[in-house]
């Protein structure tokens, strides 16, 4: 019996396990062919999976009957917690086949027993290394409660939300931790037992950043394994890049000097570090917003040259530190240097770009508020760092329910064996779903676009009687919309701020006739099924700002094909991804609408919009839309 025959006939079993029986779902079942193959051959894949395909239990499947070590790399907490929480101890009970799983996080996830060692000793001396004033005391001591009974020391698992700086006070990211061998509780280390369980474990979940940080770093974080499923791949691009740059904020410094003063007194070095983050802010301020190369930048260059000097000071005084010294001293005294050894490097990394536009070019750019500017590096392309590092090491599953076009090509795959395939969706959506463009409103870049956008947007929530998911490009639309419409619409208007996410959906869903207006944030992960959601309004065509920095390096890299290459395929996942807000079961059917009449009448680009929808029936005939959402209003009353 092939591969494939073998994770067919396996997944048509335990989803003949399912509450209900599950059902037969063609798609499903192809996806599960394809990566077995894909599997026994040492191939890559790219997989499009339409909404309500079942894609993580077609490529689990696959991936466990192989025998293969397998990471699942997430972008979403959600999928994780799915994954890890439901689908995987389904497989345990069901598959027939016996494999062992693990969560694996960052360290920061974990609260580190060192530091609520080191915080206790400094709450018995009014200190609380630095952060008595921001730290709170009662979170503080129920998370030391908590730390005694959990078996995780996962943040996920703590019974009560503390505020970031209480946290920051109990936990170490990656640039601090020095290791379990030189920490004192190394031996007792939550972040440490996660990693052991990893590294024994048939399938380890993770998220896509983890991973990238892995690959950057040659295999550093995660277990070695043979096989990696890369899910909601149409983010991989981004994250990876992320993941193989650097941030240098105001923060970093804070935390390194927290961490000093734990074993220096009266140390200048100290302060003269201390007083690099007004110098750092200063330099970046003005450059918000916008692309740079640090050392051409004369106040930016003297900064980080001021940083490299003054960290430079302080490593000679933390190298002067016996390591013989009392209590946890040689703990904190690792933990500094670690800390400002990553810091360093970084800065030195910052002050040697180019800015070039080349192969294997990082860029630079600043982020954040005025006052709390935040310094970006990042490759301008990830297919250099993984056509050398991942592409040839291991056989990678890379799917998502919307996949560009040319993520291959953008992801350095072409010189490796892959294939691209797309199972569709088991969903009819031309029953379903009805696309409708507004081409009776301006062109978005006309001046009285905006006010036509609002009526249009009041005409169609009356005609559904609410139920609406409006969705904008910017912020400034959103707010915008928001003020416009909150007194003419009869339903409640929910704005993205109202509450934090949790709570926003669940009341958007309960209420069903209530609206839910926002922005980028709202186009992923949002799963609404039922008469709450028969109305998505998106108000333009998400092309991506002319002026981001990493992607306006990216155009510079590719040339003259750069709106082809950069700027239209992200555009159509865009609008697909929020499109795909829509039809989340078998029995949902509404409208999507697009406020942007150039989705309809722009011919050099339209079709590329269109072929990445789903196949929905399309109209621009303002009534028929209205009669088609009348007709919902009316069934759902």
């Amino acid at each position: 019996m092939s591969s494939a025959d073998e994770a067919a006939i396996a997944l048509e079993e335990v989803c003949g396990a399912l509450p209900g029986g599950g059902e037969h779902r063609p798609g499903q079942e192809a996806m599960s062919r394809r990566i077995a193959e894909a599997i026994e051959e040492g191939s890559h894949l790219v997989i499009r999976a339409g909404t309500g395909t079942g894609k993580s239990l077609a490529y689990l499947v696959p991936a466990i009957l192989s025998g293969q070590r397998t990471i699942v790399a997430t972008a979403t907490k959600a999928l994780q917690d799915q994954l890890a929480g439901k689908d995987l101890p389904f497989l345990v009970e069901h598959l027939g086949h016996q494999f062992n799983f693990a969560v694996l996080k960052g360290r920061s996830n974990h609260v580190c027993r060192q530091r609520l060692d080191e915080v206790a000793e400094s709450e018995a001396q009014q200190a609380l290394d630095g952060l008595a004033e921001t730290a709170n005391a009662d979170e503080l001591q129920a998370i030391a409660a908590w730390a005694d009974t959990t078996e995780t020391g996962d943040r996920a698992d703590l019974p009560i939300q503390p505020t970031p700086a209480t946290w920051a006070a109990v936990s170490v990211g990656s640039h601090e931790c020095p290791g379990a061998v030189k920490c004192p509780r190394g031996g007792d280390c939550f972040s440490e037992k996660a990693r052991s369980a990893a590294a024994g474990a048939d399938v380890v979940v993770t998220n896509l950043h983890l991973y990238g940080i892995d690959v950057a770093t040659d295999g550093m974080i995660l277990p070695e394994h043979d096989l990696a499923i890369l899910d909601e791949a149409h983010q991989t691009e981004d994250v990876l890049a992320q993941a193989c740059g650097f941030e240098l904020r105001g923060g970093r410094f804070t935390a390194l000097v927290r961490n000093a003063r734990s074993i220096l007194t009266g140390s200048r070095a100290i302060e003269d570090v201390n007083n690099l983050v007004g110098h750092l802010v200063d330099a970046l301020a003005g450059h918000v917003g916008r692309r740079l190369v640090p050392a051409d930048d004369g106040d930016l260059r003297s900064a980080l040259e001021l940083a490299r000097s003054r960290l430079a000071g302080l490593r000679s005084e933390l190298m002067n530190v016996p390591t013989t010294g009392p209590g946890d001293v040689a703990a904190r005294r690792a933990r500094a240097l670690q800390t400002l050894g990553t810091l360093s490097g970084d800065v030195d990394a910052a002050l040697n770009l180019d800015g070039g536009p080349m192969p294997g070019a990082k860029v630079a750019w600043v982020e954040g508020r005025a006052d709390r500017p935040v310094l970006h590096v990042a490759p301008v392309e990830v297919g250099e760092v993984l056509n050398q590092k991942l592409w040839g090491d291991r056989t990678v599953i890379l799917t998502s329910a919307t996949v560009p076009a040319n993520l291959a090509d953008r992801l350095g795959m072409t010189d490796h064996p892959h294939r691209f395939e797309d199972v569709g969706s088991p969903f009819d959506f031309d029953r379903q779903a009805l696309l409708y463009c507004a081409t009776s409103l301006p062109d978005p870049r006309e001046a009285d676009y905006r006010a036509a956008c609002h009526d249009e947007i009041e005409r169609l929530a009356v005609a559904a009687g609410g139920r609406m998911l409006a969705l904008f490009t910017s912020r400034r639309a959103l707010d915008e919309a928001v003020e416009a419409l909150r007194d003419r619409l009869p339903w409640t208007v929910l704005h993205q701020d109202d509450l934090p996410k949790p709570l926003l959906m669940a009341r958007f869903a309960e209420d069903e006739t209530s609206c839910l207006f926002g922005t980028k944030g709202l186009w992923h992960g949002i799963d609404v099924p039922g008469t709450s959601l028969s109305l998505v309004v998106i108000d333009r065509i998400p092309f991506p700002r002319p002026d981001d920095p990493l992607l306006s390096a990216r155009r510079d890299l590719v040339g003259n094909g750069a709106f082809r290459e950069i700027d239209l395929p992200r555009a159509a996942t865009e609008l697909a991804q929020g499109a795909g807000r829509l039809i989340r079961t078998g029995d949902d059917i509404g409208v999507v609408a697009v406020l942007d009449r150039r989705l309809a009448t722009n011919r050099s680009y339209r079709w590329d919009l269109l072929e990445a929808m789903p196949p929905m029936a399309r109209t621009s005939d303002p009534q028929e839309v209205v009669s088609f959402l009348e007709g919902l209003r009316r069934s759902a009353e």
